[in-house]
């Protein structure tokens, strides 16, 4: 299935992958966190640290494709609300794990802040385990902060049991797993 335009009849999003005619909305996507005071576009793939679209582009079309030099493929996608076409979230996926990509476990996501609150991590998750089961993954990872009390939410609606608490960098993190 083409990740262009996967869709469940039971969601309002479907997921998109980025591209360059979605510069403009992508751009104000990532505005809107920093306004928020975000600092860090969850599931983006870095966004937030890029100065240039272009290259944040590419690096992520990148780390999609199979190389040598890439050992860790990852998809990342938009969720795009049906009805209106707006951006609503963010989320990537890493096909597997290496050791250092452990601790960051398997999805990482993000809701823009105005449309937080509303289910949206929800649906844009399942959709991405979706994702995930076409690549064949039996099991998928989520980690997040502990006092992130809205992604581990997301996660356990969406079948997530903690499996593991830990620091890393001073931080309490936890581990979701997901049996698909």
């Amino acid at each position: 299935m083409s990740d262009r335009g996967m869709r469940m009849d039971r969601n309002e999003l479907v997921l998109v992958s980025p591209s360059k005619d979605m510069e403009h909305e992508i751009l104000q996507y990532k505005e809107e966190h920093f306004a928020f005071g975000d600092r860090q576009v969850h599931g983006s793939g870095g966004l937030a640290f890029d100065d240039s679209f272009d290259e944040w582009l590419n690096r992520i079309r990148f780390i999609r494709e199979k190389s040598p030099e890439n050992i860790a493929l990852t998809s990342t996608f938009f969720s795009r609300r049906v009805s209106d076409g707006k951006l609503i979230g963010c989320v990537k996926i890493h096909h597997t794990l290496t050791e250092e990509l452990e601790s960051g476990g398997h999805i990482a996501y993000g809701i823009r802040p105005s449309e937080r609150g509303k289910g949206y991590g929800t649906q844009q998750l399942e959709l991405c385990l979706e994702y995930a089961g076409q690549l064949k993954l039996k099991r998928v990872i989520i980690a997040c902060d502990k006092d992130n009390t809205a992604s581990a939410k997301t996660a356990m609606s969406c079948g997530g049991k903690l499996v593991k608490e830990f620091e890393e960098d001073g931080i309490l993190k936890q581990h979701y797993l997901i049996e698909l």
